[in-house]
């Protein structure tokens, strides 16, 4: 491991990352400070949605990531080393068709089993504080209502050891983090590009209102927007309030 992680365990508590945030209001945590909660009891997704998770049976983990010339300009470069990272330590475990649905879901096949939330502290211009929150379902086998929900144990049939998947995700982490100032979106789009979860077929999105069209993800822009190739060649940027994908 090239850098020390401060790992915190706890039994408890409603979010790790907001555990993360009172840290960095109450004291001075260190780089690559971990929090890993056995049981989360109102972990959050994107946009306010509620991440469903069994206690001692999966990884919900927030790390906390110290810049000092990140630009949030190019703050999408936290998403994309991120969820490579993921998918790294993933594929290193041989669990098939691993794909990021944008921003951050991470897919094997059409089954969501991993959701990151990166929540950035801003100071004018700059990314101070990244705090880093993935929720992976492990070892749980019933998701109840979830229908697209899946973990590395129904997908494998094996069991895992969550600190030996923490340790290999949090270097794979660090090995992506290395130099990350200096890099931009443009940069790392195409390793990310090629992780895209329905790159280049057929899909079917909604607006905020509901309404439903089609197209094709193409990529994504300098700022981490997605690219859409709508109707008659139309390429189009959306932001993360401003579509979602139906499949």
């Amino acid at each position: 491991m090239g850098k020390q992680f401060q790992i915190l365990k706890l039994d408890a508590t409603d979010s790790t990352n907001l555990y993360l945030k009172n840290l960095l209001r109450s004291e001075n945590p260190s780089d690559y400070t971990v929090v890993v909660a056995k049981n989360q009891r109102k972990g959050r997704g994107q946009m306010g949605t509620f991440w469903q998770s069994e206690g001692d049976k999966n990884l919900t983990f927030s790390v906390l990531k110290n810049f000092d010339g990140l630009l949030v300009q190019h703050q999408f470069v936290l998403n994309i080393t991120v969820s490579l990272a993921v998918c790294d330590a993933l594929n290193e475990l041989s669990v098939p068709n691993i794909k990021v649905k944008w921003p951050n879901d991470i897919m094997s096949g059409s089954n969501k089993i991993c959701g990151i939330l990166i929540e950035n502290v801003l100071k004018g211009d700059k990314v101070a504080h990244s705090i880093i929150g993935i929720g992976l379902n492990v070892n749980q086998t019933d998701f109840m209502e979830l229908a697209k929900a899946s973990s590395l144990k129904l997908i494998t049939g094996r069991d895992f050891d969550l600190d030996e998947l923490l340790h290999k995700i949090l270097e794979r982490i660090s090995f992506y983090m290395d130099g990350v100032e200096a890099k931009t979106v443009n940069q790392l789009a195409p390793a990310y590009g090629k992780m895209l979860f329905r790159k280049d077929r057929p899909s079917t999105f909604s607006d905020p209102q509901g309404k439903m069209f089609m197209g094709y993800i193409r990529s994504i822009s300098p700022s981490g927007k997605l690219v859409l190739e709508l109707e008659g060649k139309v390429f189009k940027e959306f932001d993360l309030k401003e579509v979602s994908l139906l499949y």
